[in-house]
């Protein structure tokens, strides 16, 4: 009984793991349909996303490589940082300035105010970083690390389900052999 228990609490949490293996591979098409597809450089699911600082303008506050996570937002003040969009690409400065339809930005690291934007350019307001944890993210965004993601993934779930099964196996032939003994000797 409590052996059955045991396996059943094993195929939960297997399932459990399979069921995060899918959300993560699915997050990761999400994101990765939401910038090359439609352009979205920031995809924010549920007014949250995240993005990795690829400059040192906002050093020493965060620096090449850190992960940011941000938060949609229209409600922000004078130094908080902030995400805005221009030229293509994300840029996460301070806001040094804010007037009635405008905001002025400007990185830690950078001598010189960038130009005002419009206040409904900022896509949000960094609430908290993580150094360096966006090279590896980066990292996990590429074709090799999804790979790697996905193998180790199914190893950490499969290999201890296989062993089990094998010993279950072992058990069971054991049985058997016990059962043939039992016969030859009533024979």
């Amino acid at each position: 009984m409590k052996k059955e228990t045991s396996k059943k609490i094993k195929n939960i949490l297997r399932l459990l793991l399979l069921v995060v293996l899918g959300a993560i591979i699915g997050i990761n098409a999400y994101l990765a349909n939401a910038n090359s597809l439609v352009g979205n450089k920031l995809p924010m699911p549920f007014g949250y996303g995240a993005a990795v600082v690829l400059s040192g303008s906002m050093e020493p506050e965060f620096s090449k490589g850190d992960l940011i996570v941000v938060k949609a937002t229209d409600d922000f003040d004078l130094n908080d940082i902030v995400v805005f969009e221009s030229d293509n690409s994300l840029v996460v400065h301070r806001i040094v300035g804010i007037g009635k339809d405008k905001v002025v930005t400007k990185g830690d690291a950078n001598n010189v105010e960038d130009e005002p934007i419009a206040r409904e350019a900022v896509l949000g307001k960094v609430l908290f970083w993580i150094p360096d944890l966006g090279t590896f993210v980066g990292f996990l965004k590429t074709p090799v690390g999804i790979i790697i993601v996905i193998a180790a993934a199914i190893l950490l779930i499969e290999i201890p389900h296989f062993r089990e099964v094998k010993k279950d196996d072992e058990e069971m032939q054991a049985i058997i052999d016990e059962i043939k003994r039992l016969k030859d000797e009533v024979k």
